[in-house]
């Protein structure tokens, strides 16, 4: 069967006397003049040691013979171990938060990363070579600001609660690397060199999402609610440079959120996924507020599609596709692409919900329209339940699969709309609440509910467009507001700033650390790659626009004490008008493109 199987092994209850696998969470970095060691402050024999002329990795052993280090620094973890042109890069965790807790497991959010270079044979590279690995160096000084990833020592957080207390009894017993779901590792392309080693026990798997997570009290009872989002790594990237589907049917942002809510005598969960919708599409930035949409007519587009919801239907079982673009425009078409597709699909249920047209800017409300529409399959998928003896109560028999274009905004409101209306018959399910009690009415406890969803949607939109998230104010008040719209404005600006001008190379980062490009001495630069159209002919440009313009005021300034300056003022309007009219005919070529894998 397929990795992250729902129910992959024989079903069994949980139990607390099960041993669980954890990872060392006291470590030291040891700087040496010939290597780095890394090793456990409690156990100083465990541990391995990297040379930083070859970068051979080697576990330690109780006849090694250290010495004094030159520099000892605590460390949080160990993200890996990357190859780059002249040798090794090892990533560490220097700094981390405890967050919350995950089935009663401390879960912790990466605060920095640091890269260790075991790169001695610097010096005998080409110029070339050189100027290769100083670009590589530069996209892990990208990778070290990376946002919202999370961790624990002490269990996996890549496996839903469905699928965990389906798994074999022996599970948590195994090291957490292999506990995981790969889709849900940000950092598997970079533990091959410590599973080879055998280094179970500093192996740490990363999830790139979100981890909120609430202490509410509902009618007297005490419950915790956490939400935990975790980004598929297999079409990973950002907003312009990923869209829709691989020919594999994997999508860009695809995203499974898990809604837990956790009493004294009863655990459920309600998961719900997003992605772009998988067509073969592109909106290759042009300088353009708003790039075109262009669908590509590939002759496997109906495999890819069926692909992909095949893969939905294997992990979560029933699947309704929520469709939340436009009619009108680009997204009109695309909807309408997507919708001929879906009608080849008779097992997926497509519902297209015109967000915009339905709710406008501002009524959050008439989202119970679309909750009247799949009333229906929301009740027969249901959540999940199990009581304080593990015993399973109720099961999720499927997910909606929601999307917009980035599967962001518009997202992020009808999931949390949705997730809501679930809460309300859970808690209803186990007594807390009467049929006709729901969360929205308990006011103070309903802030903090929804404070949950919109640093959720926060985080996401910072993953995938650098920016934090639009109609936040929708999910938090219900109703867009003055100061919304103000933040909405001001993040649609920067978007187009990072979309344009940064995600070329912040691209180029995720593919490098995903293991989607493998560096190599034999491989070509990546400045020969993709055609790649050099940043220098922006500054350029853009010298010249403000010069022209500058010139063209000053001289218009002059016309009235002397009249030949009128023609000075043409020429220099004219010459910048040409250089606006080369800049826009041209837009593709003043922005930030990836070098490494362009559109895969």
């Amino acid at each position: 069967m397929e990795d992250g199987e729902i129910g992959i092994e024989e079903e069994s209850s949980p139990s607390s006397t099960i041993p669980h696998f954890r990872v060392f969470d006291e470590m030291e970095l040891l700087e040496f003049k010939d290597k780095y060691v890394i090793r456990a402050v409690n156990s100083p024999n465990r541990g391995f040691s990297a040379n930083r002329f070859e970068g051979d990795i080697q576990p330690l052993t109780s006849d090694d013979v250290l010495g004094s280090p030159d520099k000892t620094t605590k460390i949080c973890g160990v993200v890996g171990t990357i190859q780059l042109v002249a040798g090794t890069y090892i990533l560490v965790i220097t700094s981390s938060k405890e967050v919350g807790k995950y089935h009663g497991f401390p879960v912790f959010r990466v605060e920095s990363i640091k890269y260790l270079a075991c790169n001695q044979a610097l010096m005998k590279l080409g110029a070339q070579e050189k100027k290769d690995e100083a670009y590589f160096r530069n996209l892990l000084r990208v990778v070290e600001s990376t946002p919202g990833l999370y961790y624990s020592y002490e269990t996996d957080i890549t496996v839903n609660l469905q699928r965990r207390l389906k798994l074999a009894e022996g599970w948590m017993s195994s090291p957490i690397w292999k506990q995981a779901d790969p889709r849900f590792v940000w950092n598997r392309a970079l533990l091959d060199d410590l599973i080879e080693c055998k280094l179970d026990e500093f192996i740490m798997p990363l999830v790139q999402g979100s981890f909120q997570t609430a202490e509410l009290k509902l009618k007297d009872a005490p419950v915790t609610v956490t939400l935990i989002s975790r980004r598929c790594t297999r079409r990973l990237g950002t907003r312009m440079w990923r869209r829709g589907a691989n020919l594999e049917g994997d999508a860009a942002n695809f995203i499974e959120t898990e809604q837990l809510l956790e009493s004294k005598d009863f655990k459920s969960s309600f998961l719900q996924v997003r992605g772009s919708i998988p067509l073969i599409w592109e909106q290759i930035v042009d300088l353009s507020y708003k790039p075109r949409l262009n669908i590509i007519n590939h002759k496997d587009t109906s495999q890819v599609v069926e692909r992909h919801f095949h893969d939905l239907s294997q992990r979560y079982g029933e699947i309704l596709a929520l469709d939340l673009t436009d009619e009108y425009g680009d997204e009109g078409k695309l909807s309408n692409a997507y919708a001929a597709e879906m009608e080849k699909l008779p097992s997926v249920r497509y519902v297209p919900f015109r967000f915009h047209t339905v709710c406008g800017n501002s009524n959050f409300d008439k989202l119970h329209l679309l909750y009247d529409e799949i009333l229906g399959d929301f009740g027969n998928q249901g959540y999940f339940l199990v009581d304080s003896e593990g015993r399973v109560l109720e099961e999720q028999k499927g997910v909606i699969r929601s999307n917009c274009i980035d599967c962001l905004d518009r997202t992020n409101v009808s999931q949390s709309y949705l997730a809501r209306k679930s809460l309300d018959f859970q808690l209803q399910r186990v007594g807390i609440f009467s049929l006709e009690d729901a969360i929205s009415t308990c006011h103070e406890e309903f802030d903090k509910y929804k404070i949950l969803w919109v640093e959720q949607g926060d985080e996401l939109s910072l993953e995938y467009t650098g920016t934090h998230a639009l109609k936040r104010d929708l999910v938090r008040y219900g109703k867009r507001t003055f100061a919304g719209f103000i933040t909405d404005g001001m993040s649609a600006v920067s978007r187009y700033y990072l979309n344009n001008f940064q995600d070329g190379v912040r691209q180029d980062a995720i593919d490098l650390i995903s293991g989607h490009y493998s560096v190599g001495r034999n491989n070509p630069s990546p400045f020969q790659l993709n055609a790649f159209e050099s940043l220098s002919y922006l500054p350029v440009a853009s010298a010249l626009l403000i010069g022209g313009l500058t010139l063209t005021s000053f001289s218009l300034n002059q016309v009235g004490r002397n009249a030949q300056q009128f023609m000075s003022s043409v020429l220099w309007a004219g010459a910048s008008a040409g250089v606006m009219a080369l800049v826009k005919a041209n837009g593709r070529q003043f922005c930030s493109r990836p070098r490494l894998c362009g559109l895969i």
